[in-house]
């Protein structure tokens, strides 16, 4: 058991890490992938690799990849969100593993979305077809 000195001691530098963690938030970059059975499906494995290993190659210590369940838009899998600090989130749709080592290169790195493969483009292509 422990003693009341060392628990506040724990809960201090518990508390310090936890006030670090949201001070980085607000200055990381986030890639957040769908990993729900239709984006597994779909092919989100590789494409969340490709991330992961990309900003891992390009030591990018400020970007953090995770995953989330169904966006609701099956059709449109493998899917990412790209959160660049200040800035609109970005969704990008109908990704492979080639697509997000560019997203890294060019949005994550150059802050230069890559209009192409976003939900919008995707859409304003659907309606014209």
């Amino acid at each position: 058991m422990k003693s009341i000195a060392e628990l506040e001691e724990i809960r201090k530098r518990t508390l310090q890490r936890i006030n670090l963690r949201r001070e980085d938030k607000e200055s990381e970059v986030r890639v957040v992938v769908g990993m729900a059975t239709c984006g597994i499906a779909a092919g989100a494995r590789p494409v969340m690799m490709a991330f992961v290993d990309e900003i891992g190659r390009r030591h990018l210590s400020q970007v953090t990849v995770s995953q989330t369940g169904c966006i609701g838009m099956c059709r449109l899998e493998p899917m990412a969100d790209v959160f660049l600090p200040g800035e609109e989130k970005v969704t990008y749709v109908n990704l492979d593993a080639d697509k997000a080592r560019r997203i890294v290169a060019e949005h994550v790195v150059n802050g230069r979305p890559v209009t192409e493969y976003t939900i919008g483009n995707a859409e304003n292509n659907k309606q014209q077809a």
